[in-house]
């Protein structure tokens, strides 16, 4: 059973600390770290620097795999039958336009309308063409007042076909010769399975939907299994496209995507991950400003170490054109798109990218702006239209009525938050089916996600081999033992690890880590002299090391108690608007430990680690990231799960853990290398990662009362 966070370091009845310790930042001053500042948000600014193009080729792919995991498509959900019903069909003079519905999961359905060419030849190229967050979505019908401005200010052309933007796409793409999908997000029209106020207007957590089993969205056991809105309705796009690949009148070569706002969000996030797609439009939607404000745009992990400008250049060096307007848009033609051209002429395609600036207008997907995307889709669909004929023509709009997918014949499927269990349940277990098959597979796919769960995400994290303010450590002797207070931190990424190193006497074996709840006063007891074990290993020979990482000791106002998960201001408690932007706390905390194993490894000396208390599974998430580098781990869980947590602002929370086999996952990842585990009697720990490599015998499970002492023990039998 997971016991509250509070019991965690009672687990070994490990002995009090020292309060006066020697800290490496002056006294009342907090040390000199940038991650002390406000967690980032959606409204802040996201530049990007083109990289040459090996190093692009790699960062594409660790770019891909971190947008896969983001949407819980890290391994992509079964593709099971679409069982497609398509009806209704009406036929207009050019064109035709069908009612369609699918499965995208089991029960789970895409809804549209099907538009496609009355005549020609065929195959035709298709269109996907997602929605942004217009009211009522493909059932649009704008009334006299708003279509007067309208052709007043020049966004739309006609009267009547301009009072749905989306049925303009869809008829106008069918009259030059394309099938055009227009299709709901979730929440709008014909797609209420999943409500419009779950998915787009989400603001409060709901405690009967955060629960160990049968969870609902938004909860921390959704966000733990990487399950969000934004990874459903991106796998609906992605079924879309499988639908119109089904089709034999769609030529499967030449495949497109449109949509403005949030459909165009959805625009470039279906073409960073589809290599379908040979051409997209995302209009009023890329920038370097406000990256998505719906909950409908934004996944955790998905933005961290990134944003729009770099997920939009994923699709180079296929086609891709873009709008901007009077919104966050306005400043692309200066700031982000000079880097996609760039980019683009580095791949060798510099007029494969496009952008249309118009700031005369506000944010929109009108007349203008489609005509734009005609005549770019005119151009690499090889459609051979003249300018005249990519001109939208009048015609009438089908009511809701007619365009609805739902009668008599075919009823609405059932919805609402018993449903929104069941659809997640159902992909949680399709994905745990997919990890089970064998471990060599399980650690195909788990291995590569917990690197990208918790390593550094963007550029390559900075060396330094100074202490961060570069004075020389504090040096004194401390219960017969050399005593040195230092900052081990990453000057080139402005990060301070606060620490002491207290050095054995005579030969000097490998160096332990000592982490702690305490951080680096856990080496100490309430006297202020080595606490038993620690003065153990430093008698055996090792020196050992204790650290603060991020929001411990130094980090922590005086009095104050271990901090949770800062949350951006956003006052909306959906997850993805923290977690969508900056590592989590226990991330960084891997991070840190992380960097002073490369830190002391790069200074020629070997390192194990000891965590003995609530810092096991982060001594765990190091073994995962840098493997043999830690000689040995000895490590107490006390049974801690990330799916078990109740709050999502846990200082142990972590997003998507829970997908990849949670702790056990995560110590099945560091197989084979010699790791000690306690806390773990009577719970289901897989072993499976260490028994494919033929090495059982190098874990160690000990019981859940075991003793510091016998961790220790092992400790030095094996980290020498």
């Amino acid at each position: 059973m997971f016991l509250p966070r509070t019991l965690l370091i009672l687990a070994f009845a490990l002995p009090t600390f020292a309060a006066d310790l020697p800290r490496v930042s002056p006294a009342g001053e907090l040390p000199k770290d940038v991650r002390l500042a406000a967690p980032k948000d959606l409204d802040g600014y996201f530049p990007w620097s083109p990289l040459p193009k090996d190093a692009w080729i790699q960062r594409a792919e660790a770019l891909r795999l971190q947008t896969r995991i983001a949407l819980g498509l890290w391994p992509e959900p079964t593709r099971t039958p679409l069982n497609a019903v398509v009806h209704g069909r009406l036929e207009f003079d050019d064109y035709t336009v069908e009612k369609v519905f699918f499965e995208s999961m089991p029960g789970f359905f895409v809804t549209g309308t099907l538009y496609r060419p009355r005549t020609g030849p065929g195959p035709f190229p298709a269109v996907l063409c997602p929605h942004g967050h217009w009211p009522e979505g493909r059932f649009q019908n704008r009334g006299d007042a708003e279509m007067k401005k309208e052709l007043e200010t020049g966004g739309e052309r006609f009267l009547e076909s301009g009072r749905s933007i989306f049925q303009s796409t869809g008829v106008h793409l069918a009259r030059i010769g394309c099938v055009a999908f227009v299709y709901d997000m979730l929440g709008y029209a014909d797609s209420q399975q999943i409500s419009h106020e779950v998915a787009h207007k989400f603001a409060r957590q709901r405690p009967e939907m955060n629960a160990a089993e049968n969870w609902g969205l938004f909860s921390p056991q959704a966000e733990a299994h990487g399950q969000s809105i934004m990874g459903l309705q991106t796998w609906n796009s992605i079924r879309a496209l499988d639908f119109l690949t089904s089709l034999p009148d769609v030529d499967a070569k030449r495949l497109g995507c449109t949509g403005a706002s949030g459909g165009g969000t959805q625009t470039f996030l279906l073409g960073a991950i589809d290599a379908r797609l040979t051409v997209a439009a995302p209009a009023v939607m890329v920038s370097t400003a406000m990256q998505g404000g719906c909950t409908c745009e934004n996944a955790s992990l998905l933005r961290v170490g990134t944003g729009n400008i770099e997920l939009a250049a994923l699709f180079a060096p296929r086609p891709m054109g873009m709008t901007t307007a009077n919104d966050w848009t306005r400043e692309l033609p200066t700031k982000g798109f000079p880097d996609l051209q760039k980019h683009w002429a580095m791949l060798g395609a510099p007029k494969n990218v496009q952008l249309w600036p118009m700031p005369q207008f506000p944010h929109n997907y009108n007349a203008p702006t489609r005509e734009k995307i005609y005549a770019f889709l005119n151009e690499h669909f090889a459609l051979g239209l003249q300018a005249e004929q990519l001109i939208e023509r009048e015609f009438s709009p089908l009511t809701k009525e007619q365009l609805t997918v739902w009668d008599a014949a075919h009823p609405t499927p059932p919805g609402g938050p018993e449903f929104e269990r069941k659809l997640l349940r159902w992909w949680h277990d399709d994905t745990q089916k997919q990890l089970a098959t064998a471990p060599d597979e399980f650690r195909k796919i788990a291995q590569p996600a917990w690197q990208t769960l918790l390593d550094r995400s963007g550029p390559t994290r900075g060396e330094a081999r100074k202490p961060v303010n570069g004075a020389p450590p504090k040096t004194d002797v401390v219960g017969g033992f050399t005593r040195l207070v230092l900052d081990f931190g990453n000057t080139a990424a402005g990060e301070a690890l606060p620490a002491i190193i207290l050095k054995p006497k005579g030969r000097k074996l490998p160096t332990v880590i000592w982490l702690s709840e305490s951080g680096k006063a856990g080496l100490f007891d309430a006297a202020g002299e080595p606490q038993e074990s620690v003065r153990r290993l430093l008698e055996a020979g090792f020196e050992v090391i204790g650290v603060d990482l991020f929001m411990q000791g130094e980090f922590l106002p005086a009095g104050s108690a271990a901090a949770n998960n800062r949350v951006v201001k956003n006052p909306r408690e959906a997850p993805a608007y923290t977690y969508g932007y900056n590592h989590a706390l226990f991330a960084q905390r891997v991070q840190d430990v992380a960097w002073l194993v490369d830190w002391l490894r790069r200074n020629g000396q070997e390192v194990s680690i000891s965590a003995l208390d609530s810092t096991g599974p982060i001594a765990a998430g190091a073994r995962a990231l840098k493997g043999d580098a830690i000689r040995a781990a000895a490590l107490h869980t006390n049974g801690f799960r990330f799916g078990a947590l109740q709050d999502w602002r846990d200082a142990n929370f972590l997003p998507a853990a829970a997908r990849y086999g949670d702790l056990p996952g995560l110590l099945a990842v560091g197989a084979p290398l010699p790791t000690y585990v306690s806390g773990e009697a009577g719970l289901p720990l897989t072993f499976a990662g260490y028994q494919a490599h033929g090495a059982e015998n190098q874990f160690i499970k000990a019981e859940a009362g075991a003793s510091p002492a016998a961790a220790i023990t092992w400790l030095i039998a094996h980290g020498r």
